[in-house]
């Protein structure tokens, strides 16, 4: 899109240039909103008000129900996926205890087989230099 070239004027009687751009054009309509419901203007989840049962109603009554209800199980599954979640750490952690006695256990066998080893590597060299 080009940009609109700035008229210069000169007024002159004070000899002061005055620039003057001309308003861009406007832009070209938006086209229609596609969307599924009949008013477009209306967005999803919101009705007007008029629309909505009377807070006495059965409609209203059973619309609350089925909601709170809804509400509950989504608590419900929460808790539990919360519980699920702090047994899995209480796992992990006993696991990480066991792994960690573990490893105490086998560098601790560990470092006995090595003087086991020097010993017997220091034995044998001083067998040799006997020999010798």
């Amino acid at each position: 899109m080009s940009r609109p070239q700035p008229k210069i004027t000169t007024a002159d009687h004070n000899a002061v240039s005055v620039i003057q751009s001309q308003a861009p054009p406007t832009p070209p309509p938006l086209p229609p909103r596609l969307c599924r419901y009949p008013d477009c203007s209306r967005s999803r989840g919101s009705s007007p008000r008029t629309s909505q049962p009377e807070e006495d109603s059965e409609e209203y009554r059973q619309r609350r129900e089925r909601n709170n209800l809804a509400v509950k199980k989504s608590r419900m599954r929460s808790k539990q996926k919360a519980m699920d979640t702090q047994q899995r750490v209480n796992e992990l952690k006993e696991e990480n205890e066991r792994l960690e006695a573990k490893i105490k256990l086998l560098s601790k066998e560990l470092s006995v087989l090595k003087d086991l080893f020097l010993e017997h590597a220091h034995n044998l060299a001083d067998n040799v230099n006997d020999i010798d």
